[in-house]
């Protein structure tokens, strides 16, 4: 990667690093200024600034282009980039289409006959644009198939073209899926066994209804290597839910690291007052290092406490506003929203523009009634690139709206 190329996330409060984290305030304030706004926008089509491949930013990108009126050509140029580029692109494309950009639905459908990375441009439209979009398309489908090194998955467009696909591979067997309950507790209490049984046994156990007999067993399943539990053993004991809590006690209590943290875990979901400090510190310390994966879940399990957990307030925000990994940023703000809701309003007003689905539906559900919110709902519900459930949501609020005017 040369130094042109090196991503480093701009500051939070700067439009650049705004756009980056897909935050709702860098919407509005690209609208603003359209021309300010119009590199960041392609740059964040050009490179990924996700930081983790389940967060969103299609439509929050596609929507910018459209809102900013701004060019799709160097979009549909990108679609001759790499493969994750040209995907990138397509997604950004396959929304704007829907909107009615012929320019993006004809780059989309001229790549699928002449480019490079057609098959997955294929699939993308397929899964998102009606029908009679691309079914036409099914000649040049199957006249370029046979250039691919293996069958498609079984899939549309494929399936609609007649197209051979692949099988699923068959799930692997650990050799336990006969074994009773009885049997793998009995493995899993055998001093001798090692590490990779246990855990071949755990992960089968975990997927049955939970056992009590396995909450004595936990103490005895750290790798032997790495100060560690066995991977599937979290699985195991939540499955267990209240019922480990009178063990977890203990085991938050002692001295091995993981099954402290284990106890803690366990207390904490299901809102055991003694987790509180344990939380409150634990959000601290990932603060401290900047840890951007995982704060999420310890925000929702300070939601439980309610306005207890009010010393992890100032934490919380800082995360909203700075965290990069957007799908936590509605776990943010559930935890105020539960823990002290006071000064929301705007929070959840700039929801309504933010990259993330469940964000924006949060937003829905809290902003207050006021007209910049009514406007924004009014163009939620009519917008062609939206999400089903989010034009839903957006009109049943409007509509309870009305119902208070009358």
């Amino acid at each position: 990667m040369s130094d042109e190329d090196e991503m480093f996330y701009a500051p939070h409060d700067r439009l650049e690093g705004l756009l980056q984290r897909g935050r709702g305030l860098g919407a509005v304030r690209a609208l603003q200024d359209p021309a300010a706004a119009a590199p960041f926008v392609y740059d964040g089509i050009r490179r990924d600034w996700r930081w983790d491949g389940i967060d969103e930013r299609s439509l929050y990108l596609a929507r910018l282009v459209r809102d900013l009126e701004l060019s799709p050509t160097p979009v549909v140029e990108q679609l001759a980039g790499d493969e994750d580029a040209c995907l990138r692109s397509a997604r950004v494309l396959e929304l704007l289409a829907l909107s009615g950009s012929a320019e993006a639905r004809d780059g989309l459908r001229d790549h699928i006959r002449e480019g490079e990375h057609w098959a997955g441009v294929l699939e993308s439209v397929a899964d998102r644009w009606p029908a009679d979009w691309w079914e036409d398309l099914g000649e040049v489908a199957r006249a370029r198939i046979g250039g691919r090194a293996e069958p498609p998955w079984p899939r549309e467009p494929w399936i609609r073209f007649g197209i051979g696909t692949r099988d699923f591979p068959a799930r692997p067997r650990r050799g336990l899926e006969d074994h009773s309950d009885e049997e793998l507790l009995a493995l899993l209490a055998d001093a001798r066994g090692s590490d990779r049984a246990k855990a071949d046994a755990l992960r089968e156990l975990a997927g049955r209804p939970a056992r009590e007999e396995l909450i004595p067993l936990v103490p005895l399943f750290g790798a032997s290597v790495g100060g560690r539990p066995l991977a599937p053993l979290c699985r195991a004991v939540e499955r267990l839910g209240v019922r480990a809590v009178p063990a977890a006690r203990g085991w938050a209590a002692d001295d091995r690291e993981w099954l402290a943290e284990l106890g803690a875990d366990v207390l904490a979901d299901h809102g055991e007052a003694e987790a509180l400090p344990y939380l409150v510190r634990r959000l601290a310390d990932q603060w401290e290092v900047r840890a951007w994966c995982g704060p999420g879940l310890t925000a929702r399990r300070l939601a439980r406490f309610g306005p207890a957990a009010a010393s992890a307030v100032p934490v919380l925000r800082r995360y909203w506003l700075r965290n990069p990994h957007s799908c936590e940023r509605p776990d943010y703000l559930e935890a105020l929203a539960a823990v002290d809701p006071s000064g929301l309003d705007y929070a959840h007003t700039e929801s309504l523009w933010d990259c993330e689905q469940t964000a924006r539906t949060l937003g829905i559900a809290h902003a207050p009634d006021v007209p910049e919110v009514r406007e924004r709902l009014a163009a939620l519900c009519e917008d062609p690139m939206e999400e089903p459930e989010v034009r839903a949501a957006a009109a049943q609020r409007a509509q309870g709206f009305q119902v208070q005017a009358v």
